[in-house]
């Protein structure tokens, strides 16, 4: 890994972001020759010109693609139109740009959206295109997942390397906890604590609690990013989680025994459920780069409502990954 790493000028899109945070501090352990993490003020990726500008600039050779416009089902459901072009536009460009650059590797990160709403569980990468993705998702999945096409494409044209990861629902200290944008489990923690603080009798969440997730700690989804770029050169995409699933009727039991709500918990069934079942395979990264997940559900939920409880009186909300 050192060796890897010792001449490489890398750029992380998204540096400032929730998982991208955690990247550049993970490659600042591998002592690349440079490490980039612009703000959306320093590389605008709807900007070609800005885009091709500062790569002629930086002359990075190795591209961690971590920017996206993100949210969940509510977010999802508001801006699907802002969530497709912008997901669709911001990695067509810099992939371009990066293969005119002589970038000489382009990682990727995709999502789970991506896959079919009914998928056979475990998901895996064999089954991405066998159906169409949750309705509610579709635009950003599908958004994604034609950056995986675009991948492939320049690798049999060009010889492009480039790889593309799908990592399973992710977690941890900074995401983000905006109620009107956040993901199941930051906006499960704020909604438990606050209704615990203010005496509250019950929190309502949405749907019936029956849909399963997968979810990966965020620290561990950077360890995988890292050990991909290093040690994966090949077209197939690559899932990467836990292998687990919970329902998230019981995820929202644990997190209110966690943080000490005793009241009742209300499902409002007007609301989506979302896709059925979310668990991955995870058996081709542990092949091909050795990643497994370290950090078990209850330990990353604990260290999650920490940080939030240490940090909830400053909070800025994330809602874009490349801020």
């Amino acid at each position: 890994m050192t060796a890897f790493w010792a001449d490489r000028r890398v750029l992380v899109t998204g540096g400032a972001g929730f998982l991208g945070s955690f990247l550049t501090e993970r490659l600042r352990r591998e002592a690349p020759a440079a490490l980039l993490a612009p703000k959306k003020n320093e590389l605008n990726l709807l900007d070609v010109a800005g885009v091709r500008a500062y790569l002629n600039t930086h002359r990075p050779n190795l591209v961690l693609h971590a920017a996206a416009v993100v949210g969940g089902i509510g977010a999802n459901r508001l801006h699907p139109g802002r969530f497709f072009f912008e997901n669709a536009a911001m990695g067509i460009h810099l992939i371009e740009e990066a293969r005119l650059a002589g970038v000489e590797k382009f990682v990727c990160l995709g999502t789970i959206c991506a896959y079919p709403k009914f998928a056979p569980v475990p998901f895996r990468e064999e089954d991405l295109w066998n159906g169409y993705p949750e309705e509610t998702n579709a635009p950003y999945g599908l958004a994604k997942k034609s950056l995986l096409v675009q991948l492939q494409a320049y690798r049999q044209e060009y010889g492009f390397n480039g790889i593309f990861l799908l990592p399973v629902n992710l977690y941890g200290p900074r995401d983000n906890f905006d109620l009107q944008t956040s993901h199941v489990i930051p906006a499960m923690i704020r909604k438990f604590i606050e209704a615990r603080d203010r005496r509250d009798d019950t929190v309502t969440l949405w749907g019936d609690g029956t849909p399963t997730r997968e979810f990966l700690y965020v620290e561990d989804a950077a360890r995988g990013v890292v050990a991909a770029a290093a040690g994966y050169n090949e077209a197939d995409p690559v899932n990467l989680g836990r292998g687990e699933e919970i329902s998230i009727r019981h995820l929202a039991e644990n997190i209110a025994a966690l943080v000490g709500f005793q009241g009742q918990i209300a499902w409002d069934t007007s609301k989506p459920n979302g896709q059925p079942r979310r668990k991955l395979s995870v058996d081709r990264a542990a092949r091909k780069f050795g990643f497994r997940a370290e950090t078990t559900l209850d330990e990353g939920l604990r260290r999650t409502v920490e940080w939030f409880l240490e940090n909830r009186r400053g909070f800025v909300s994330l809602q874009h990954a490349d801020a």
